[in-house]
């Protein structure tokens, strides 16, 4: 049986191995990655979607709702009740290893590091997209910008591996329940209709305004390569 301490010093182990690098331009490009305001043209897409697809204010109010019940249950549970419980240190404050991580300069955090609330706040809102429109196609993107933002923690030095994995885990755990409320507050709305269109997915979203979703997401993208280039 693996007791506590293997694990712990897997973690070590594979964090050093997946943490920085000799490259200033990934040390820009994951800092801009992992920085919050960089994905609001993201969100503001996704509220672009969810308003253009939905018949009443009611129903745009429940998906924001549910969006913000997602984050908040991510967020409640990593920041204010995890962290302070377990207490463990950021990889970058860990007097054992902390001259061994690679971070850059201006991103060291002093408050805990089990588990990532990055992680849980993000894999949540891109599982209850996911179910909520039904496209393939947005939902892996979600999904890639979701492990994007978790490895991103990982790379600055301010989680250990386990930290990410266990943000996935609940946060995905998260996305599945608030969808499951979603449902229910729903029918209480509107009758659900299943549809059969090559312009729209099955629960009703115009494939050409997930689209749009799309093309801000790839555009934030060579948005943060660029600024890391000129900044970094």
């Amino acid at each position: 049986m693996i007791d506590s301490q293997t694990i712990i010093d897997l973690d070590r182990e594979l964090l050093l191995f997946l943490n920085g690098s000799d490259s200033v331009f990934l040390d820009g490009w994951m800092a801009c990655l992992t920085h919050g305001l960089t994905w609001v043209p993201l969100y503001v897409a996704l509220l672009y979607l969810v308003i253009k697809n939905n018949e009443s204010v009611a129903q745009i109010l429940l998906v924001i709702g549910c969006s913000a019940a997602c984050v908040l249950l991510a967020d409640v549970t990593a920041d204010i009740i995890v962290k302070p419980l377990v207490a463990r240190p950021r990889p970058c404050n860990e007097p054992q290893i902390s001259e061994m991580v690679h971070f850059v300069s201006g991103l060291r955090s002093m408050d805990y590091s089990f588990f990532s609330a990055h992680a849980a706040n993000t894999i949540s809102i891109a599982v209850f997209f996911c179910l909520l429109v039904r496209s393939k196609v947005l939902g892996t993107t979600l999904v890639v910008w979701s492990l994007v933002n978790g490895y991103t923690r990982i790379y600055l030095g301010l989680h250990y591996p386990f930290d990410v994995l266990t943000g996935l885990a609940w946060g995905t755990a998260v996305g599945f329940f608030v969808y499951w409320l979603y449902t229910l507050l729903y029918k209480r709305l509107s009758s659900v209709n299943n549809y059969v269109s090559t312009q729209y997915t099955s629960t009703g979203y115009s494939l050409d305004d997930v689209d749009i979703v799309e093309l801000v997401f790839f555009l934030t993208i060579i948005y943060t390569i660029i600024r890391a280039v000129i900044i970094y």
